[in-house]
């Protein structure tokens, strides 16, 4: 028997080797260096085409790209799955530190002062960064920026960069926006005259915008793109490993010159309309769908948002009514705290915060929501206790000599009389809410805004998407107030 059983675990031994042979699992030697997970996260900023860019035509939402390209052969050599995450460019390396992606590919470039907070791979792209001017202002070089306006992005190499400008050029004021078609867009507008952009960028906004130039900046230092790690990630030696044989392949090349040399453009297939405010609704027409698909995302915040506020506003009124002081207190400073303090600001420490203070990864999605529930709540709760202390102090008396105990008085009598009371308030809190919804676009969600910038940015315009933006909000706005108002009236005929 026991040699029956050695013959039996011979063969499986044999088998499964013959198998891994087969299959290819010794071919790649990389694969055999686990980097320690089944799936790592990317997190990018898919606003930077040809670097990373949603696909928008027919309503995609997968994000395409050099830097996915690249990702994808990473994951492929590895032997693990990849997951793509998204946010701003300037809460890229916050994410990181958050723990809540494993690198990011964003054209991001090393530099001493992000290299104290998070590790880089080998450079794997080259770039050099231009002055992006409008067509006879005459500026090409640094020295030429004496006494202008000049916009970069935040948090880029760009923003340092023009800060060394500014330091030996004379005169030179920086304006800091979060996106470069922002940049384009004052520059188009005259508020700034120049901007300091990424060669293969500006090339793109070069060809979409006929009236714009761009002039590539000297520089004796070596400036590109490299993958950013938390610090002390196992996953730095392993990833350069595959970059670099991805260079001594020609592979990279490869792939900058299918990026670099067609997807440029793309954008300047469809020329500008002349005359006028240069719009041209058409370049957006094969959008449309994608800009589309941010709708029920909004609706589905708002919703959940709306209907989760409205509990805890009305839990935070009872408490503030219901005599017990220290209860009271507690709601009256949650109440102070969340009104006193900007949504934006609660929004970024919930998303960024919550996974290093209780371990939990939570979505945009849902930081979102949880942000918007505890803030409308705070403002919910204020309008919900005027309304019951509106209510006629006679029918919680009356309510009372019969018997009936407090807290079915509250649910039966008072509080149905104050919703009705508060009803045009609580229709306000909602529009505001469907419109604030924008500002999850700020963590990643692909809503309405994000969507209509995320065409904007691939198209290499800026008017056309938001005003379409804007006309699905005014759309979604006027329904709301539509059926606000038949159920008000239903509510009035039914006294």
């Amino acid at each position: 028997m026991k040699k029956r059983r050695v013959w039996l675990l011979t063969i499986l031994f044999a088998a499964m080797v013959a198998i891994s042979i087969i299959t290819g699992g010794h071919s790649n030697p990389l694969q055999a260096a686990s980097v320690g997970k089944d799936t790592l996260t990317m997190i990018t900023s898919p606003d930077y085409p040809p670097y990373e860019f949603y696909d928008t035509k027919g309503g995609d939402r997968q994000i395409i790209g050099f830097d996915i390209d690249i990702a994808n052969t990473l994951a492929k050599q590895l032997g693990f799955k990849l997951k793509v995450m998204e946010s701003d460019f300037n809460g890229l390396i916050p994410a990181l530190q958050a723990n809540r992606a494993d690198f990011v590919m964003a054209g991001m470039t090393p530099t001493p002062e992000r290299k104290k907070n998070v590790d880089f791979s080998i450079i794997y792209y080259e770039a050099k960064d231009t002055i992006v001017a409008l067509k006879g202002s005459n500026l090409k070089q640094p020295k030429d920026l004496s006494g202008k306006k000049v916009g970069v992005q935040l948090g880029t190499i760009q923003e340092q960069n023009a800060k060394k400008i500014a330091e030996k050029v004379t005169g030179v004021q920086l304006k800091q926006l979060n996106k470069v078609p922002e940049i384009i867009q004052e520059m188009k507008s005259g508020r700034i005259d120049a901007a300091i952009v990424e060669d293969t960028v500006a090339k793109g906004f070069a060809q979409a915008n006929p009236d714009l130039e761009f002039n590539a900046i000297p520089s004796e230092e070596q400036s590109g793109s490299a993958i950013a790690f938390p610090k002390n990630s196992s996953l730095v030696e392993p990833f350069n490993k595959v970059l670099q044989q991805m260079k001594d392949k020609g592979e990279l090349e490869k792939l900058a010159t299918k990026w670099f040399s067609t997807n440029t453009t793309t954008a300047a297939s469809s020329p500008p309309a002349k005359g006028g405010l240069n719009l041209d609704f058409t370049r957006i027409f094969p959008d449309i769908p994608f800009i589309l698909k941010g709708i029920p995302v909004t609706l589905l915040f708002t919703l959940l948002s709306v209907f989760l506020g409205l509990i805890w506003g009305t839990v935070l009124s009872l408490l503030k009514i219901i005599g017990i002081k220290p209860l009271t207190w507690i709601a009256n400073a949650y109440t102070s705290v969340f009104r006193g303090t900007p949504l934006l600001l609660q929004l970024a420490l919930v998303y960024y915060a919550m996974p290093q203070l209780t371990g939990y990864d939570i979505s945009a999605l849902e930081a979102g929501v949880l942000t918007f529930t505890l803030n409308s709540g705070a403002y919910m709760s204020e309008t919900i206790r005027g309304g019951i202390q509106a209510v006629d102090k006679g029918q919680a008396e009356a309510a009372m000599s019969m018997g009936v105990p407090y807290r079915l008085m509250m649910w039966d009598v008072i509080l149905p009389q104050a919703l009705k009371n508060i009803l045009p308030a609580l229709v306000n809190e909602t529009i505001g809410l469907l419109k604030d919804s924008a500002l999850v676009s700020t963590i990643g969600v692909v809503e309405i805004l994000r969507s209509a910038q995320i065409v904007g940015a691939n198209k290499y315009i800026y008017f056309e998407p938001l005003l379409f933006a804007g006309l699905i909000y005014y759309i979604l706005v006027m329904g709301l107030t539509f059926g606000a108002s038949a159920l008000e009236r239903r509510l009035r005929q039914s006294e």
